[in-house]
């Protein structure tokens, strides 16, 4: 049998009398893009922080790659990375030198080629030498995709990665996720409030909704259990619906 990559087990997050994350446990498979779903407040982002070591749960266990987080952070840390749009880098530094101190920090080899490569992927050529306040929040997604897939991770944690981008380059980026996914087996945890991305990238889907998981399944295992037209009107059902 397959062992998860990533399992997690009952993990809880409170500040004070407020619980952000309650009782969630799931698994992600070698190779397997899981989506992560929810209307904003529903516990999405704390549970990703959990998962990169951001923030401590309170109760529940995070394992990757059969070790506990908690006890071998530094040893899994250097197998993951994440990227949002709602993040930045230094500003001051060039895009490439954004991409080169992540590369020391990570004590990666061989950096010129492996920034070249990821440079010419994610067809950030015209503006590599540009410096990074510069640029446009097209622009930033692209590098902070970039300083994601550069260190080669086992798992990736994507949120919002397509929000800022064109729809030819989202293409681009989704059909690049698909083939590190082919060829390397690399597992990623999605976050997305475009719903047709959604459906198309996520093996598997698990829907937050105050911090619990209300349902799970394939897009149309969802989709059929809640009698809707499609992920979009299960996403309007669960958000709208204080009863789940």
């Amino acid at each position: 049998m397959t062992t998860p990559v990533l399992n997690v087990s009952n993990l809880r997050k409170s500040f004070g009398e407020f619980t952000a994350v309650d009782d969630v446990s799931f698994n992600i498979m070698p190779g397997e893009i899981l989506g992560l779903l929810g209307p904003n407040g529903a516990g999405k982002t704390t549970t990703m922080h959990m998962l990169l070591g951001l923030i401590t749960p309170t109760s529940g266990s995070i394992r990757m790659f059969g070790m506990e987080l908690a006890t071998h952070r530094e040893q899994i840390l250097q197998q993951v990375n994440f990227s949002s749009t709602y993040i930045s880098m230094p500003l001051a530094l060039t895009v490439e030198e954004n991409l080169w101190v992540v590369a020391r920090l990570y004590g990666l080899p061989d950096i010129r080629r492996r920034v070249d490569d990821i440079v010419k992927k994610l067809e950030m050529e015209e503006f590599r030498q540009k410096i990074t306040r510069k640029l446009s929040s097209g622009q930033m997604t692209r590098l902070t995709l970039a300083k994601a897939f550069l260190t080669e991770p086992k798992i990736l944690f994507l949120d919002e990665p397509t929000a800022s981008l064109d729809p030819d380059i989202a293409h681009k980026i989704r059909a690049l996720l698909k083939e590190e996914r082919r060829s390397s087996g690399l597992s990623i945890l999605y976050t997305s409030h475009n719903m047709r991305e959604m459906e198309e990238m996520s093996d598997r889907i698990i829907f937050l909704q105050r911090g619990k998981i209300v349902a799970e399944g394939t897009a149309q295992e969802i989709v059929t259990r809640f009698g809707q037209a499609d992920l979009e009107d299960v996403f309007l059902k669960i958000a709208r619906d204080s009863r789940l």
